[in-house]
């Protein structure tokens, strides 16, 4: 899989050299602007399989209802289990078990939270997107007609790769 993720970045790379050719104003937006968003896709693939994998492996995780049943019945009021009726409703018992759900903000949820977010890699690629497109701006080679279309190129290319990669 690793492999066909690397043919899939060298055509691509091929193709945009080729770019070249063109004008080098259009090569340097076009090389810019794909890894810089090329870069950021697979950081961000990396760091989520990161924190998954983590989150399996700690046995942090909880399981989740199915997408249509949380649309259909958010506070499960229609719930499948049948209550008894010879046992008393201890609502106090109740209230303190609801309290446990509820996830607090604390360090524990933001370090859980953030390690997708702050993945070095994924930061690098955004600072290589400012500090390029900031080059290209005082280098007066800056067309944003080639600069944004590259950004998608970049996307679609980088989720594929990634999807080989991390698969």
């Amino acid at each position: 899989m690793v492999i066909k993720a690397i043919k899939l970045i060298a055509i691509t790379q091929l193709l945009v050299f080729l770019t070249y050719f063109i004008s080098v104003g259009f090569y340097a937006n076009l090389q810019v602007a794909f890894l810089s968003s090329f870069i950021i896709m697979l950081g961000s693939f990396y760091a989520h399989k990161k924190m998954v994998d983590s989150k399996v492996k700690t046995e942090s995780f909880e399981s989740e209802r199915d997408a249509l049943d949380v649309i259909d019945d958010p506070h499960e009021l229609y719930d499948e289990t049948p209550l008894n009726d010879s046992e008393e409703l201890d609502l106090k018992q109740i209230v303190k078990e609801e309290k446990k759900k509820i996830k607090t903000f604390n360090l524990k949820s933001i370090k859980e939270g953030g390690s997708a977010s702050f993945s070095l890699f994924r930061l690098g690629g955004y600072l290589f997107l400012v500090l390029g497109f900031i080059a290209l701006k005082n280098n007066e080679i800056l067309d944003i007609s080639v600069y944004l279309p590259s950004l998608l190129v970049g996307i679609i290319v980088g989720y594929i790769a990634s999807k080989e990669i991390f698969a």
